[in-house]
């Protein structure tokens, strides 16, 4: 018996019921009540057979219409009838309208490294010796990252938009492939283009695989991108970037992702403002920092190695540079040549004492005309820097300012750097300004250096300078030779005094070397030249005179200097010398004869100082 059956005997069961109970009850009110149960049940069951019936809707489930229909056997007449049913279209995802899904796997179980996971991208430090360009580009990376992310992203980019030169440079982006491109875009009409002259953000759903290309260039191969958003990046009104985000489904974009990006916009500007006021304070600071170390008050401005070292000191913190080269006006010679070359790059560059051109060439111009000459782009024309004999490999920005006092040039101060506009017109000024306190500080130079080579003496310690002691001794030479008569030199070096110099507040050099010059000069006779021909060595020429008085002259000095002390600010102290002499007898070289007198002194030195050594 299956199971409709039994649910049709327990329903027919409940009529015999319901007889039952008229036998059994003598309660006339309840034997009406229960035949008026029996007419009510029976007439239900009734209709709704019938009704059920007439609608087809029996209530049959379609396990039980299965078996009955395979129990069934064909009539003997071949009788059969079919059931046909109102098709139904049914929902499939096809290969057509399949989309895959990207979404990243949340994870809610928590790893054991959780916190040094966190620690780590947290407190992930600032590269080390980098500058405030690379540490903008840190921060940039890490909210590109961010973007990419959190949209499922290809490629989050950012690129740079030069409004002179109508060109989008990339400076960063975080991506999924490696076909980025990293050149300058010009202003055509792809979708970069368009953001940049409409101003307006831009949104692709649906980019045909065979526009791909032509839309978006900054790929160097096709690589299936379906939806683009790109957002313009406004500073003070004025265009300065574009953040672009692409992926490789459609619609991965809407309307409320180009609003979420302008927040990402707007932190970007802050940044900038930030980083643009920080950089300011601290140029400002290192500029200062520059300026105040050329002008401090323990600076020699009189030794020329030095004040150009200075020169170079103060240049690193003015601006950035990779290659600082110092030309200068020599008053004597009256030419213009490099003093000093300082090169940072392995790049081949020009070297010191290189003379000027003043025709056809960078740095002549701005000593002609007394202006600052500012190239962009060295490569971009056929510019020649110092002189038409230069062999270098250097292209990028180049900075010439002139070193002005009086109207009178006296140098020119060149930077280079191998990154083209590097410098810009803030710059230009500043430096011309800044330049100003050195103008006058070489300006005193040229002029000191100037009245020397116009005077005889040397105004430290009045005795003749190199060049005229040198003169004076040709001279005599060439009479001692005439007159057949003897002749020697002797050069008189002040002995190195290194342990005195830290009992001193200042350095004791400038009155030792006029104490030992006044003695020096007490004991010359009109026979004798007296002349200064290096920092601490004196010179004496003895006409008339064989090598070995001047033996005995020379050692009875000796012992008068080590014995004569000398008062330096509160103290006094003793010093020594050291003697070199050689014979000038028929000799008129006076190079020659100075250089074999040096040999002595050498011997003297090499003996330990406070002797005197004699070359025949």
């Amino acid at each position: 018996m299956d199971r409709r059956q039994k649910k049709r005997i327990l329903i027919f069961l409940l009529v015999p019921v319901l007889a039952v109970i008229l036998f059994i009850t003598d309660d006339l009110l309840i034997r009406v009540i229960t035949i008026i149960l029996i007419v009510i049940y029976v007439a239900f069951i009734i209709f709704l057979r019938d009704s059920v019936r007439f609608q087809g809707g029996y209530s049959i489930s379609e396990e039980d219409e299965d078996q009955e229909s395979l129990s069934a056997s064909p009539s003997e007449y071949e009788e059969s009838f079919k059931i046909i049913s109102k098709s139904k279209d049914v929902e499939v995802i096809t290969d057509e309208t399949y989309t895959p899904d990207f979404s990243h796997t949340k994870t809610t179980l928590k790893p054991p490294d959780l916190k040094e996971k966190f620690e780590e991208i947290a407190y992930e430090q600032l590269p080390k010796g980098v500058g405030h360009d690379e540490q903008f580009t840190f921060v940039l990376e890490k909210m590109l990252t961010v973007i990419k992310e959190a949209y499922n992203a290809h490629t989050a980019i950012f690129f740079w938009y030069n409004k002179k030169k109508e060109k989008l440079t990339v400076e960063k982006y975080v991506s999924v492939s490696e076909d980025i491109t990293r050149r300058k875009f010009d202003i055509e009409d792809d979708i970069l283009s368009k953001i940049v002259q409409s101003g307006e953000p831009e949104l692709l759903s649906e980019i045909p695989s065979t526009a791909e290309t032509d839309v978006i260039r900054y790929y160097s191969t096709a690589q299936s991108i379906r939806s683009f958003v790109g957002v313009p990046l406004f500073y003070d009104k004025t265009l300065i970037a574009i953040i672009a985000v692409d992926s490789k489904d459609e619609d991965a974009f809407g309307i409320e992702t180009i609003y979420a990006l302008g927040r990402f916009v707007r932190v970007i500007t802050m940044i900038i403002s930030i980083f643009e006021e920080k950089h300011s304070d601290t140029l400002t600071q290192q500029r200062l920092k520059g300026i105040m170390k050329f002008i401090a008050p323990e600076n020699n401005y009189e030794d020329e190695i030095e004040l150009f070292r200075l020169m170079h000191i103060a240049a690193e913190t003015m601006v950035a540079w990779d290659a600082f080269v110092f030309v200068y006006y020599q008053p004597v010679e009256k030419n213009f040549i490099t003093k000093k070359v300082v090169n940072n790059t392995s790049l081949k560059y020009i070297g010191e004492s290189l003379e000027i051109d003043l025709r056809g060439t960078v740095v002549g111009k701005s000593i002609r005309t007394g202006l600052p000459v500012k190239i962009d782009d060295t490569a971009a024309g056929n510019y020649i820097r110092f002189a038409k004999s230069e062999d270098l490999s250097f292209d990028g920005s180049f900075l010439a300012i002139p070193i002005i006092y009086n109207k009178q040039i006296y140098g020119v101060i060149c930077f280079e750097h191998l990154r083209k506009n590097s410098y810009t017109k803030q710059d230009v000024q500043f430096l011309k300004n800044s330049f100003n306190i050195f103008s006058y500080i070489i300006y005193s130079h040229s002029t000191r250096k100037l009245l020397e080579s116009l005077t005889a003496v040397d105004l430290e310690t009045r005795a003749l300078n190199e060049k005229t002691f040198k003169e004076r001794l040709s001279a005599d030479l060439i009479k001692s030779k005439e007159l057949r008569v003897h002749g020697a030199i002797a050069l008189i070096r002040i002995d190195d005094f290194l342990e005195q110099e830290s009992l001193f507040d200042g350095d004791p050099l400038p009155k030792v070397l006029m104490t030992v010059a006044k003695i020096i000069s007490k004991e010359m006779t009109p026979l004798n030249l007296f002349g200064r021909v290096d920092k601490k060595i004196f010179a004496v020429y003895f006409f008339n005179s064989d090598s070995k008085k001047v033996f005995v002259w020379a050692e009875k000095l000796r012992i008068k200097i080590a014995r004569e002390p000398i008062a330096i600010v509160s103290k006094q102290s003793t010093f020594t010398i050291s003697i070199g002499i050689a014979s000038t007898t028929k000799k008129v070289d006076a190079d020659a004869v100075i250089e074999k007198a040096n040999l002595a002194l050498q011997k003297a030195i090499e003996k330990g100082g406070n002797s005197v050594q004699n070359i025949n």
